[in-house]
Order: C-alpha cells, then sequence, then structure tokens
C-alpha cells in the first residue's frame, strides 16, 4: 500500500510529533508499505530524516527561534503541499498531521481526487489558540477549519479520551480512535550515570502550560536546597519574563535557558537530572490535555514532578503502583516546591530508576503506539480501496 504522510514537522527536526511520525513511518516500512513524506526542509545540521521512507522536503519560512510557527509560516508550508498532494502519484491514504490549516489542504486535495485520509486530532488546536490570543475572530475561523479537516477525515487517531470527548463537544461525529503516546524507547532509555543537582523542564512552554510558576517554586525550594539548577529545554512564549522574575527572586544563576535538542541529546541529561518537571495550567480550556513528555522522561528512567489538572496526575497515580514514577501536585507554588525537596531529599536509587526505564518500555513505547496507528491508517486504506470497487462495479452495471 502507498501512503503518503504529510506534516510541516518531521525528523530529524526535536520535536515528539516528530518521533512519534518517524515512528509510524518506521511502522508501515517494516510491515512491507511504502511511505512518502511530504515536509518542510529542516534547519542545516539536523541530520537526515529517512530510515527507509522517501522523505520529500521544501523550504518554508520559519519564525525567529527557527520553528514552522504562525500563520504565515503554515501557509509557506500549505500552498506547496496543495500542488505537491494534487499532481504526485496516487496513495491510497493520506496522514495528516495539523495544523488545521493543512487538514483543510488535505480534504479539499483528497476530496478532488477520491483520497481517505486520518487525521492526528492529539490536540484541539482552537482551544490552544484561545489562550494564545485575544481576537475571538481568530479563533472562530481556526475552530471552524479544525472542524471541516476532522469532519472530512475517515478516521481520526488521537492520545486520550479526554481528547475524544471535547472532539465530540465541537460537533464532530467522526470516527476516533485512542491510540495513545509514548516514548521513543529506541533513544531514550536507562544511562547509569552519574546524576547532578538538576531538574529539567523539557518540552514547548506557552500559557497553557503555565511553566512560569516553576521559577517562583524553584526559589522557595533553593532556600532550604542551594546549589541546584532548573534548566528549560525547548522554546515557548514568556522566556524574558521567565527571565526577568528569576532575577528578580536571585536565582537567575541557577536558572537555565537552553535550545531545543534532538532525543539523542536529551535523553542523557534526563538520566542526570533529580526529576523531570511538567505543568498544565487551570483553568484554560486545556484541562483535558495529557502531558506526553512525561513518557520521554521515564523512559530515560526519570522520575516526573507533574504539576496541574487533566488526566496526567491520575496516569501518574496508576503508574506509581507499579513503579516510582514521581509525584502529581495541584499547580501551587508551594506544593511544586514540596515536591522538589522530596525528590531531592529522597533520589531514586539506579536501580529503581533501571525498573522506571524498563516498566515504561514494556507499556509505553512509541512503536506500540506508532503500530495502532499504522493499522488504523491501512484499515482505513483498505476500506477505502473496497469502495472505489464497489463504485467502478455499479458504475460498469
Amino acid at each position: 500500500m502507498r501512503v503518503v504522510i504529510a506534516s510541516r514537522i518531521y525528523r530529524p527536526e526535536p520535536s515528539s510529533a516528530s518521533f512519534y511520525l518517524g515512528s509510524v513511518a518506521d511502522a508501515l516500512t517494516a510491515a512491507g508499505h511504502e511511505v512518502e513524506v511530504l515536509t518542510a526542509k529542516p534547519l542545516p545540521g539536523q541530520g537526515e530524516a529517512s530510515r527507509g521512507e522517501t522523505v520529500k522536503t521544501f523550504p518554508v519560512l520559519r519564525d525567529a527561534q527557527g520553528y514552522v510557527r504562525g500563520y504565515v509560516q503554515y501557509m509557506s508550508f500549505d500552498i506547496p503541499l496543495a500542488f505537491r498532494l494534487l499532481f504526485s502519484r496516487r496513495p491510497r491514504v493520506v496522514f495528516v498531521e495539523p495544523p488545521p490549516t493543512t487538514g483543510v489542504v488535505v480534504r479539499a486535495v483528497c476530496g478532488l481526487r477520491g483520497i481517505p485520509y486520518v487525521y492526528d486530532a492529539a490536540d484541539i488546536w482552537s482551544d490552544a489558540a484561545g489562550q494564545a490570543t485575544s481576537s475571538g475572530l481568530v479563533v472562530r475561523v481556526l475552530r471552524g477549519m479544525e472542524r471541516f479537516a476532522m469532519r472530512g477525515a475517515a478516521e481520526l487517531v488521537t492520545i486520550s479520551q479526554g481528547v475524544v470527548e471535547r472532539v465530540r463537544q465541537l460537533g464532530v461525529a467522526t470516527p476516533i480512535d485512542v491510540t495513545g503516546f509514548g516514548a521513543d524507547t529506541s533513544v531514550f532509555g536507562y544511562r547509569d550515570v552519574a546524576r547532578e543537582k538538576l531538574f529539567i523542564y523539557a518540552g514547548t512552554y506557552t500559557g497553557l502550560h503555565g511553566a512560569e510558576i516553576l521559577i517562583d517554586a524553584f526559589a522557595s525550594f533553593a532556600e532550604t536546597h542551594p546549589g541546584y539548577r532548573l534548566r528549560f529545554i525547548g522554546n515557548g512564549t514568556g522566556q524574558e519574563e521567565m527571565r526577568a522574575r528569576a532575577a528578580a527572586l536571585g536565582i537567575a544563576d541557577a536558572v537555565e535557558f537552553a535550545e531545543p535538542v534532538p532525543a539523542a541529546e536529551l535523553s542523557p541529561q534526563l538520566s542526570r537530572a533529580v526529576a523531570s518537571l511538567a505543568t498544565l495550567k487551570p483553568g484554560g480550556g486545556y484541562e483535558y490535555a495529557f502531558t506526553s513528555k512525561a513518557y520521554s522522561s521515564l523512559a530515560a528512567g526519570c522520575p516526573v514532578i507533574f504539576a496541574g489538572p487533566g488526566p496526567t496526575g491520575p496516569f501518574m497515580a496508576e503508574a506509581a503502583t507499579h513503579v516510582p514514577v514521581g509525584t502529581a501536585v495541584d499547580y501551587d507554588v508551594a506544593a511544586i516546591a514540596a515536591a522538589l525537596r522530596d525528590a531531592a531529599d529522597a533520589p531514586l536509587s539506579a536501580g529503581d530508576r533501571q525498573r522506571v526505564a524498563e516498566w515504561t518500555a514494556a507499556h509505553h513505547s512509541m512503536r506500540a503506539v506508532a503500530e495502532r496507528v499504522a493499522a488504523r491508517i491501512l484499515a482505513v486504506g483498505t476500506a477505502g480501496k473496497r469502495r472505489r470497487a464497489r463504485d467502478a462495479g455499479a458504475g460498469a452495471a
């Protein structure tokens, strides 16, 4: 079967979406199918993308941090994508990654060519936009585009039941399969290395995440535990404000901001950290979201301190009945500071960290998730072929 993956982001660009889409491509090619990826040209020096799939890239506009993020940047990817899909050799099925603008292009072209597509609804972009802009018009337009993209799909795949419920609230009746999310255990794994007095927040931080609370919590923690560092690895909004807050609290030298790094570089940093941190801000309409960065940390044997609402807390509580994965606390400065102290005072042993990594690899690997997603893509492609055959037979009759 010939499958096309359409996404503005793909490996080797460091992001959870890149790891995920690459794993789906790996699962499809391992099963003997032909995969073509239509994506953006990566930044120089990021490495190779292909592990057997055909990767076709084209130049796009990027923001100041080098990301394809923003409506002008999205359009610089989506407009060429429309022509590439329209005139490419016909695939059996297309798998599309948001933003919704890309989903709109894929629906339009696939509708013209009679090609079914699967939409990755891991996130609700219009909900996120509601926190990033004060323009109600922008949110309404994006929500309309998102509905259009999801309603035209043969099937949606998503990471949690919370997203399913939110999709239904938006009036989308398209079949949805909860395939989950996981860690790329071919890269993230246990390493027996010396631990440092270090806490890491790895990934995007925006107003929805509310990671700025970690500055105040770390300042409180540092009063009783000097010598520790807090490192943010990734990109996000409000970084200057966070730097200013750290300076005002007298901890500027202990708070670091680093650029995103490939998984192979992030994994050993997690192995050396006392714990990783993850947050989700309450009251943002995003409480259904799962903080998927927890999987990569646990796969490296690094416990997680999560603060906020949503399904991540219950996951942590259930996982803790098997291995010491860390803790979930309220989105509160004092609660987070207390969790930091507990982690510093009773760090996991090497044996415990190895058990956490092994448990995560066994139950939450990206490979298993990718195989489930690939199975749904292939099922849609097979059903599409049968429909075309029936239609051709009816036409001949």
